[in-house]
């Protein structure tokens, strides 16, 4: 893992159901031990808040697909961060007092969602990761991320 890593904030998307895109909001409230408010994601587990480089979406373009922000479900998309490198426990700091915790790199997808369907394939398995939420805050676009 690279310390000191910086990034922006370039999108942050909230849907009212699992399994579908997530709109971009340009703001929105991360709530401590939930989530984004108003996400369908949010509540009190070990995935709160879903993470995806905007490097990732730009390698399913690369494929030919139609796809931005929000269309693999995550929830902050990120640039500048090499997310899949961030060991389980890394404090992900955003703005100025939002403090996530990594609690997961990938996820198992049992059955093809919607995002599949609608994008022909899915990076959010393999490069997205999920978060708990320590400290509380509004996160925006244009936001700051710092690693360790």
């Amino acid at each position: 893992m690279k310390k000191n890593q910086k990034g922006k904030v370039l999108a942050v998307n909230i849907s009212e159901k699992k399994g579908t895109k997530k709109t971009n909001v340009e703001s929105c409230t991360l709530l401590k031990d939930f989530g984004l408010r108003g996400d369908a994601h949010g509540g009190p587990w070990h995935r709160q808040v879903s993470l995806l480089a905007n490097e990732s979406v730009k390698k399913m373009k690369a494929k030919g697909l139609e796809v931005g922000y929000g269309d693999f479900a995550e929830n902050i998309t990120t640039e500048g961060i090499d997310l899949v490198s961030l060991p389980i426990g890394t404090e992900i700091r955003i703005g100025n007092s939002i403090v996530l915790r990594v609690t997961q790199i990938g996820k198992e997808c049992h059955e093809r969602c919607a995002i599949y369907y609608q994008a022909g394939d899915c990076v959010m398995p393999k490069e997205g990761i999920f978060a708990e939420v320590i400290s509380a805050g509004e996160v925006k676009v244009g936001d700051d991320i710092v690693i360790g």
